[in-house]
């Protein structure tokens, strides 16, 4: 199909363009279930391993994008469906693309037909539990037919078993305990584990001294009980991991780097598999702050300090842990984003033990700042910080409660950092940090050592406060900035809100200043931005181009015009992360380019060209503005 972004001239002028304002990487963030696919092989939920997956892709660097940022792509349960909930290890089978199984001969197109037909109406919308099971079922008759053609020496299915053994072989240290997980979780009905009847089975990776032996027994009993199932597990996994390496190949070809999203949090089973690693009487949640005045109980394990080194210095459990982890993830991706990286470096705990979980993480402090406080007397023993260094003048929680640090003192804080940060052997790699409103003083001097920069969401900046962190004139070139993020409201649905309300005046004039050379033009243009949404839009995406930040982020829905939120923190239901790509993105997509009701990369770097100091190219210029009007020709065309 013939794309309407990938003319020489267009071409040129988003790459001349975005050279021109200093920009580096312009990166899409979407997650796996968001992606669209064709209707003969949607199951409900999209994946970037679909034919529609991978065609998405190739628009999106046609359009100009650089980069994929991916949401986590771990397993999720049947019954929550947050990326940020999912495995360490172990990938999401509700990512595995039907399709190519049947070259392989692990479905027929009988049993694919059957399985799609039962996929509900609406592919503009992720349905969830219907996908979960039928990707449960076509794993199993995957199997089956796997273990069936196996047995008949099939040459359709010989290298794969060869694959499968050295793969379960390989990968053994994190594919076991998820295996067995699975098995077990199944054998006791679907429940999680802390409901299983049995002891051992819950007690399966945490034995006691004395129960060591007993429990390494129970286990082998397990592995020949449930010996299929862990096979086919296994067998899940490979062809999990075989679609992302392709992925990444095809990624690759078309120049976009491809980007994971590591998680702070672990999933449940993580939590089983891992028990010994964690922290007994505390959780990790995010303190008090501008974005959220509560605070969040995440309810996340927090790995152990006691157990980062051995005594003679070496990396201890926790570490071993962490850096297998990051080996896998570094080894899959061109780069990463750590959500939340003060929990890898300043983690703010609460304790179990208070019933109500709000007041818990209220009452919460750091797990490595608080030497002294009477209320947290455990977390004494893990303290970085000395008494004499914390400002106690200011809430525990403040940015700046640790007053100074010495060099020291931030090689102890960055311990687990260091192991987000790729390993010589592994090439280079790229890192991006989330840091949000908040930045804790030992995460910056932390993030300050390895030259990060941190989010700048302009969506959230205070157009009245010229100190404001998410100001784009504060930006410098590490940083990443964005209109949102897949926890914020589309920037459109804002932008019209603005607009009706009277909300847009204070951005429009702060916008202005930087963006309208000329004083004598800037009040009209302000009411322009105070008419037009679609002006307003395009005017801050043009003030992060113009800003100082090399990397730009634009989340899906603010590319395409979606109005609805994709996700609200804290809330549980069929609505969250359940927005997808259209089938027919790019029409659609179009249609909305015509009434500026979409993101034009044309016309947001036509409005930063306009802004640069001593003026630019001309002839770009122009080029440019004929980009523009011409795909709102074909969008008005297709409407």
């Amino acid at each position: 199909m013939h794309s309407h972004f990938d003319p020489g001239s267009y071409n040129h002028c988003i790459t001349e363009g975005l050279r021109l304002l200093g920009v580096d990487n312009l990166f899409l963030q979407i997650h796996d279930p968001s992606f669209p696919s064709f209707a003969d092989e949607d199951t409900g939920r999209g994946s970037p391993y679909t034919w529609g997956g991978m065609g998405f892709l190739r628009r999106i660097c046609n359009i100009g994008f650089t980069g994929i940022q991916l949401g986590p792509q771990g397993a999720t349960s049947d019954i929550n469906a947050s990326p940020y909930d999912g495995t360490v290890f172990s990938r999401n089978p509700l990512s595995v693309a039907l399709y190519p199984l049947l070259a392989q001969g692990l479905l027929d197109e009988t049993e694919l037909a059957a399985l799609l037909a039962r996929v509900p109406p609406g592919r503009e919308r992720v349905h969830y539990r219907e996908a979960f099971q039928l990707s449960h079922e076509a794993m199993a008759l995957a199997y089956r037919n796997f273990c069936r053609l196996r047995e008949q020496r099939d040459p359709r299915v010989a290298e794969l078993a060869e694959q499968l053994v050295a793969f379960r072989a390989t990968e053994r240290g994190w594919l076991e305990r998820d295996a067995l997980y699975a098995a077990l979780s199944e054998a006791n009905g679907g429940r999680g584990w802390r409901d299983w009847p049995e002891v051992d089975d819950r007690r399966l990776w945490d034995p006691g001294i004395a129960e060591s032996l007993r429990l390494e027994r129970h286990r082998t009993v397990l592995r020949e009980r449930h010996k299929g199932a862990l096979e086919r597990y296994g067998l899940v996994q490979l062809l999990a991991h075989h679609q992302h390496a392709a992925l990444r190949e095809y990624c690759a070809d078309l120049g976009l780097k491809l980007y994971a999203d590591l998680q702070i949090g672990v999933a449940d089973q993580d939590a089983w598999a891992y028990r010994p690693l964690f922290l007994r009487g505390y959780r990790m949640g995010a303190p008090p702050s501008r974005t959220n005045t509560q605070g969040q109980p995440w309810g996340f394990v927090v790995l152990d300090p006691r157990q980062y080194f051995e005594p003679d210095g070496r990396p201890g459990p926790v570490l071993r842990f962490v850096d297998a982890r990051l080996r896998k993830v570094h080894a899959e991706y061109d780069g990463l984003r750590v959500d939340h990286p003060q929990g890898w470096v300043t983690p703010w705990v609460y304790r179990t033990d208070i019933p109500d979980r709000l007041q818990a993480v209220q009452q919460g402090a750091r797990l490595f700042s608080s030497p002294d406080l009477p209320d947290h007397p455990e977390l004494a023993a893990f303290a970085i910080v000395r008494p004499d260094q914390l400002n106690r003048d200011l809430p525990r929680h403040h940015d700046n409660w640790v007053r100074e640090l010495d060099d020291e003192q931030i090689t102890h804080y960055a311990a687990l950092f260091t192991y987000l940060l790729p390993h010589r052997e592994e090439g280079r790699r790229e890192v991006m940090c989330e840091v949000l409103s908040t930045l804790p003083a030992p995460l910056g001097q932390v993030m300050a050592r390895y030259g990060l920069g941190r989010f700048r969401v302009l969506q959230n900046a205070d157009p009245d406060d010229p100190y404001d962190v998410y100001r784009s004139d504060r930006a410098r070139p590490p940083d990443w900035i964005m209109l949102g993020n897949h926890d914020t409201s589309s920037i459109w649905q804002l932008a019209e809100r603005w607009c009706a309300e009277d909300g847009a005046q204070g951005r429009a004039a702060d916008l202005a200043t930087r963006l309208v050379p000329d004083p004598r033009e800037r009040p009209a243009w302000i009411q322009r931005c105070c008419r037009e949404p679609g002006l307003l839009v395009h005017a801050l995406f043009a003030d992060m181009l113009h800003s100082q930040a090399r990397n730009i982020m634009v989340f899906v829905s603010d590319m395409l015009g979606v109005t609805e939120r994709y996700n609200t923190p804290g809330t549980v239901n069929n609505d969250n992360w359940s927005l997808r790509v259209p089938p027919d993105f790019e029409e659609s997509y179009l249609k909305r380019l015509a009434s500026d009701r979409a993101l034009s990369l044309p016309y947001a770097i036509w409005l930063a060209l306009k802004a640069r100091p001593g003026g630019v190219d001309e002839h770009l210029l122009r080029a440019t503005e004929q980009e523009m009007i011409r795909l709102r020709a074909v969008g008005e065309r297709l409407g």
